[in-house]
This record gives C-alpha cells, sequence and structure tokens, in this order.
C-alpha cells in the first residue's frame, strides 16, 4: 500500500500513471531499466518527492531537464495539471516515448521537447525558454554543478531548481559552492526523502536563481558536462 503524497492521488491522476507505467512496460525502445513491479516507487513516488519543494506545486511554467522516460516530468504535469510542463530531452526515442504516453493517459499539460537544455536556453519565448520557468526540475542527470548551468539561463530570476540526487557528495557540494557565484545559482535546501522515494538514499537539492543570467550562458552544447563549473 503506498503512503504519502501517492496513496492520497485522485483515481482519473492514478489511472493516467498506471497507463504510463504499462507503456514503459510494453516499450521496447530501452527507455527506462525499471520497468517492473517496482517501477510506481522508483517512478511515482520518487517523483511525488519534489511536491514537498513549495515552488513546485505553485508553478506555471516547467521545465524538466534530460527527462529520459519522462520522470519526473510526467508526473508532475499529471498532479499539477494547471502547470505547463515541457520535458527537454535530446534522445529522439525517449521523446517519443513522452510524446506517446502523454497522449494515451490524458496528460494534455506534458510537452516532450527532443533538443538540449541549451539550445532552447538561447531562444526567447515564445519559440524558445531562455528566462521562462518558474521551476526546473531534473532528476540524476549530472553534477550539480552542470545542472544548475542548465536550468540557469531557463528559469525567472527568483526561479528554482529542484535536482533529484542520491547519496549526498560533499566533493560535489563544495563545487557547487563554488560555482554559485558565476552561474547566479545559489544552494538553499537538501531535503532527505529516501523514506518516501525510490531510493533510501534519495536527496533534493534546491538552488535558486539569485540574479541575472551570466552573460556567458549557455555555453555551447555539452560544455557544461565536459567541464563544469567550480
Amino acid at each position: 500500500m503506498s503512503t504519502g503524497p501517492a496513496a492520497s492521488l485522485p483515481d482519473a491522476q492514478r489511472r493516467s500513471l498506471e497507463t504510463v507505467l504499462d507503456l514503459l512496460a510494453a516499450e521496447r525502445a530501452s527507455v527506462s531499466s525499471v520497468v517492473d513491479d517496482r517501477a510506481w516507487k522508483v517512478h511515482v513516488e520518487d517523483s511525488l518527492t519534489g511536491l514537498g519543494v513549495p515552488e513546485l506545486p505553485a508553478a506555471f511554467r516547467i521545465a524538466d531537464i534530460g527527462s529520459g522516460a519522462g520522470f519526473p516530468g510526467l508526473v508532475l504535469a499529471t498532479v499539477l495539471p494547471e502547470a505547463s510542463v515541457d520535458m527537454i530531452e535530446s534522445v529522439g526515442r525517449k521523446t517519443a516515448f513522452i510524446a506517446h504516453a502523454a497522449s494515451a493517459a490524458g496528460i494534455g499539460n506534458a510537452h516532450a521537447v527532443t533538443a538540449r537544455a541549451e539550445d532552447v536556453a538561447r531562444a526567447e519565448p515564445p519559440a524558445g525558454g531562455r528566462e521562462s520557468y518558474e521551476v526546473v526540475t531534473a532528476r540524476a542527470v549530472g553534477r550539480l554543478s552542470t545542472l544548475a548551468e542548465l536550468a540557469s539561463p531557463l528559469l525567472k530570476e527568483g526561479g528554482v531548481l529542484v535536482a533529484w540526487k542520491g547519496r549526498r557528495d560533499e566533493d560535489e557540494e563544495r563545487q557547487m559552492d563554488r560555482a554559485s557565484a558565476s552561474l547566479a545559482m545559489t544552494p538553499e535546501q537538501i531535503l532527505d526523502v529516501g523514506h518516501r522515494a525510490g531510493s533510501k538514499h534519495r536527496h533534493l537539492h534546491v538552488l535558486r536563481k539569485s540574479g541575472a543570467t551570466p552573460p556567458d550562458l549557455p555555453r555551447k552544447s555539452g560544455m557544461a558536462k565536459k567541464r563544469p563549473r567550480g
């Protein structure tokens, strides 16, 4: 039996997410390594832990970077129907799955974007996403300083990055502290949510956009990962 936010989901939302997981289990394009009976906890309950960050349920525009099979983006779009959730993923087979799952599950506010985060951040709205999101989410797709660099030009000033990470890493956190000023991203909070997430070591790192977007961001695609700041 689920506890926490998943236990109180309305029936329609639960059915939508069960449809997503059924499609994930049937998908042959290898978009996720967890598609068995662990998937509800590993994908859905894990994604719902983000609702503990107040800015997330209050957001109108959310960008999920490195979405993979669509988590946490598809879950957040389901439970936050007033928000528009853009799932940014460079691998076409993954965005194809996201788009198919969103359509089949009736998640009309979820949008698959086949692109790199840097490219989305280069273009001004409405075609692009530069400085247009209140929240950016990312689930285990890179080091904190890399995620902060990708998030900074996407976020409005004062917006937050919510990064799903595993066991805390002091070196990684110190690197992020050193990179903070150059990225205009300030670490604010670390939530231990392992007791209700897909991993007992799960932590959510919350970083706030603390100033104007630095003029050198975004850098050339791939540089944030290849040569992270800090």
